[in-house]
């Protein structure tokens, strides 16, 4: 057995301590590495400074943590489904960074990639470059922390926006199967910023549905290298759950 492999979800984030930065993977409710969230949440650490496109919703994937008040800073492009979310950051209690979805994700992957900034036209002329964002409240609802302007230069004639890449401490992603080695395979969706966060992460944990040996995946068909990824847990098929679930009244 590779030593990649660990024993157990809990096993796999028994290191992550308070304060530590995670770029977690998933898209919606859509490949959030559930169980290791859960595993994160049962234990004592808190002051998360998270990235990831959304913060699940109230009561499962990163809302669970921060219903708990765990995560301290949040940098994401999507949080319209979480009520506590929003309730939080109009308090004064967490600390919110909105940046444009393709900025972040290729802010992921320009860290995951060993590029310290790159340029891009997104933002150009609006909060996101020119700063004023209110990243913090205070309780009465005045900006506590506000977003700093960005440096901007002109190529060919066309304005860009600096941006820098993201690497945190650890990263945890979901893949439908990984081999000990931990080589990925994602499914639909869940593409979408799990290979990105993978690649972001100094520390890697990937839970799979389905763990294989090494050489039973098709080289052509991994979508992650093994090289990312420092820890794998098997942790059975997922749970799919629908983020909005609407139904309509059948008809007579």
């Amino acid at each position: 057995m590779s030593a990649k492999v660990a024993a157990s979800a809990a096993a796999a984030v028994a290191d992550i301590a308070g304060g530590a930065s995670l770029a977690v993977g998933g898209f919606g409710l859509c490949g959030i590495p559930d169980a290791l969230i859960a595993a994160i949440a049962a234990g004592p650490a808190t002051g998360f400074e998270v990235y990831s496109n959304n913060c699940g919703v109230d009561d499962y994937g990163l809302g669970i943590l921060l219903s708990a008040k765990r995560i301290a800073r949040v940098t994401a492009s999507y949080v319209g489904e979480n009520k506590e979310f929003a309730r939080q950051y109009l308090a004064g209690e967490l600390e919110v960074e909105l940046t444009p979805q393709g900025t972040l994700a290729e802010r992921l992957r320009a860290g995951g990639a060993g590029i310290p900034a790159f340029y891009t036209p997104a933002g150009v002329g609006t909060p996101i470059s020119e700063g004023g964002l209110p990243w913090r409240y205070r309780p009465d609802g005045s900006v506590a922390v506000a977003s700093p302007p960005k440096e901007v230069r002109e190529f060919h004639g066309r304005r860009f926006v600096l941006e820098e890449g993201i690497r945190t401490d650890f990263a945890l992603v979901h893949a439908v199967v990984g081999d000990t080695e931990g080589n990925l395979v994602f499914d639909k969706t869940a593409m979408n910023f799990n290979p990105l966060a993978a690649m972001a992460g100094k520390v890697t944990i990937a839970q799979v549905e389905r763990l294989v040996e090494p050489g039973a995946l098709d080289p052509s068909q991994i979508h992650l290298p093994g090289v990312f990824v420092q820890r794998i847990v098997d942790t059975g098929p997922q749970d799919k759950r629908i983020e909005k679930r609407t139904v309509q009244e059948a008809t007579v």
